[in-house]
């Protein structure tokens, strides 16, 4: 399962009413939400975001919150 799997569970979200809200298909969200090598697009994480009323930037934080930029000590020393 998917972060976006995982989340739309946590907060029991349907997934036919998130596809029939942002008009992706079914097949689709099923990609998103159970295939980890699928690319969740901005654009796709907006609509989603609209469809379950929280803010884009939730999503953002809750999926990608963990990177960080890289230390650029350790990337001076390096070169």
């Amino acid at each position: 399962m998917t972060k976006l799997g995982l989340y739309l569970a946590q907060k029991s979200v349907n997934k036919a009413e998130v596809a029939r809200k942002t008009g992706l298909t079914k097949a689709r969200m099923n990609e998103l939400t159970l295939n980890e090598r699928s690319h969740l697009r901005a654009e796709e994480l907006y609509l989603i975001a609209l469809a379950i009323g929280v803010s884009p930037c939730e999503l953002l934080e809750a999926f990608y919150g963990n990177i960080k930029l890289p230390d650029p000590i350790s990337k001076s020393k390096k070169g």
